[in-house]
């Protein structure tokens, strides 16, 4: 029997307001980056203190992605979408009224839980309204609201609270929300399962619970040395238990025949180091340019939104030839532009200008579009119908963990090796080094200058040093592709 599909303008509707609600999860990965120094002033948190306002948020977001995909076959895809964004767009108000630090992470601990289901129960909707000829094209446009949220954010969060308050990077869901709400109320049909499967309340809690333990490894194992660490041992037992739990149980939370197909490992493992670059890269170039080139939080946001001009020339570009054009050449395309971005980071130095980061961006903004919509669509171009609500919901998972460790990897290497690099340097600061000329170092001010500008080289070949493991990250992803089947 033939599945009737809505009619065009129905269908429009639905992708508008489906995207309106996975924009604002996406936009709140990012948004508070820039805030942070006035929460921590306003709120009177440490700068430890002040991170978990981001980490808090990811963490959640993670853990309760996996239970979306049960939900929504329990009990409606529609149901779960409306509730998620009140509760989303709820909390977002609660954060914004939030009068101390304790109050401001409990309630982005609630953001995250009700906005979990956003994001991959979207890519479920246009996957359903849209009929397969048409997936290429409907993932281009899901793709624009999944990359541009993040990339929106710095840009939005720094006008924001340099023009009204930081309150307002949370107020500013209100109006999105209310009208994503009347909008799919109005015109979305539901959708479950007629079996839905019952609940493993054990893989769920173990899979929360590794993923919680990821994060404190990644968090606590610069500060405890990794393995040599009790807690780091117990906090990486958690993923164990989750694996073996999972192929032996009769029915476990994450059905181990998604991945039985080949598209969908690989084009997860593409998403893992997709996430890297888009985030990474992000983690990295605001930073620098606050820290070591002095600019202002607007400026910064400035500089990296080409970034997403060039993504979104791309996706709009690709959704109409994704199913013409053979991913595989798109993607190795994208991994090229990739790491041509990645070479011309490699170049920064403290006596660049602002040109290089926009040239750079826009590069990597135009790879990173190309890639995006390709991978969905070969994530899901060969799974069963069947396993689309879970799939989708893993596919999210795998794509924020991979953000996230990849932002952890990079920020741990980072501090490493200025470390390292500021040690060597100062080996060098000798008076017997015809180099160091007639510098005085018995004058105390002279020598503090010294050495600041020594931790300023130091940590700018930490930056370059990152930006070439990206580089080999894309090189190392390339020959992934030959192993993708077209639908």
């Amino acid at each position: 029997m033939t599945q009737a599909y809505p009619p065009p303008l129905q269908r429009n509707l639905i992708t508008l307001f489906a995207l309106s609600g996975s924009f604002m999860t996406q936009l709140d990965t990012t948004i508070a980056n820039v805030a942070l120094p006035h929460m921590q002033a306003a709120t009177s948190a440490s700068r430890e203190q002040i991170t978990w306002v981001l980490t808090s948020y990811i963490v959640m977001v993670a853990t309760f992605t996996p239970l979306s995909g049960w939900l929504a076959g329990r009990f409606g895809r529609k149901k779960l979408f409306l509730a998620s964004i009140v509760g989303f767009t709820g909390a977002s108000a609660l954060c914004g009224l939030a009068a101390n630090l304790d109050q401001l992470i409990a309630f982005r601990l609630l953001q995250g839980i009700m906005g979990s289901a956003l994001l991959p129960m979207s890519q479920a909707i246009l996957l359903d309204i849209n009929p397969p000829e048409r997936h290429g094209s409907a993932m281009a446009v899901w793709g624009i609201g999944a990359i541009m949220g993040p990339i929106v954010g710095p840009v939005a969060g720094g006008w924001l609270t340099q023009n009204m308050s930081w309150r307002w990077i949370f107020f500013i869901n209100l109006p999105i929300g209310v009208i994503a709400f009347a909008g799919l109320l109005l015109t979305m049909a539901e959708t479950r399962d007629d079996k839905p499967v019952r609940l493993d309340l054990l893989g769920f809690v173990l899979l929360g619970t590794s993923v919680a333990a990821m994060q404190l490894v990644l968090d606590r194992g610069q500060l405890l040395d990794w393995f040599q660490s009790t807690e780091i041992w117990i906090e990486a037992t958690a993923f164990y238990l989750f694996l073996v739990h999972t192929f032996t149980a009769r029915r476990p939370f994450v059905n181990p025949g998604l991945f039985r197909d080949p598209n969908y490992v690989i084009g997860n493992v593409m998403g893992f180091f997709l996430g890297g670059l888009m985030y990474g890269v992000m983690a990295l170039t605001a930073p620098m340019l606050a820290d070591l080139m002095g600019y202002p939080i607007q400026f910064v946001g400035m500089v990296t939104a080409p970034r997403g001009i060039g993504t979104m020339l791309t996706m709009l570009f690709m959704g109409p030839i994704v199913n013409r054009v053979d991913n595989r050449i798109s993607i190795l395309v994208g991994l090229a532009l990739c790491g041509v971005s990645m070479i011309m980071l490699s170049n920064a130095s403290l006596e660049m200008d602002s040109d290089l980061v926009i040239a750079s961006g826009f590069v990597q903004g135009l790879g990173s579009g190309i890639m995006f919509v390709p991978i969905t669509t070969a994530v899901f171009a060969t799974l069963a119908p069947q396993y689309r609500n879970e799939g989708a919901a893993m596919n999210s998972l795998i794509r924020n963990l991979g953000g996230t460790i990849w932002i952890s990897v990079l920020q741990t290497l980072t501090i490493r090796n200025e470390a390292v690099v500021h040690a060597r340097l100062v080996e060098t600061v000798r008076p017997d080094n015809p180099m160091m000329g007639d510098f005085d170092f018995g004058a105390l001010q002279a020598v503090a200058r010294m050495d600041i500008e020594i931790g300023r080289q130091a940590l700018m070949v930490s930056y370059v040093d990152a930006y070439w493991l990206l580089f080999v990250a894309c090189l190392v992803v390339m020959p992934l592709v030959l192993f993708l089947r077209r639908r």
